[in-house]
């Protein structure tokens, strides 16, 4: 259903800094560049991933219960990509674990306060 999300940032080049090492470990590689957009896919793959200055030149804003999930390929990934986005500057909003029914996922959010997750299934 998805073709790809768009996040929203105050400073474009400190958000791709940290976009471009989170894509890096998914080995997903850039797919547009623009000024004031960049976006991040595999050529037919899943959903892709966007960063971009605001089109209406207002100051981005973090949507609260918006959150973007990103698919690990296991619970290693998902602890390496907690563990970038800590280094990058991001901040924690619970770290890597079961959350139930095979649901395994670390949660925190981008320099911008923008809420992510990685995640995978594993079998129970």
């Amino acid at each position: 259903m998805l073709g790809y999300v768009t996040i929203g940032t105050r400073d474009l080049p400190r958000a791709v800094e940290f976009y471009d090492a989170i894509a890096k470990e998914m080995d997903t590689p850039r797919l547009m560049e623009f000024e004031t957009f960049i976006a991040w896919q595999k050529p037919g793959g899943p959903a892709g991933l966007a960063v971009t200055l605001p089109y209406d030149k207002n100051p981005a804003s973090v949507g609260n219960g918006m959150m973007v999930a990103l698919q690990a390929k296991d619970p290693a990934q998902v602890k390496r990509l907690y563990e970038l986005a800590l280094s990058l500057g991001g901040t924690d909003e619970g770290p890597p674990g079961d959350r139930g029914g095979g649901f395994y996922a670390a949660y925190f959010r981008d320099r911008d306060g923008n809420k992510l997750n990685a995640f995978c299934m594993v079998s129970a």
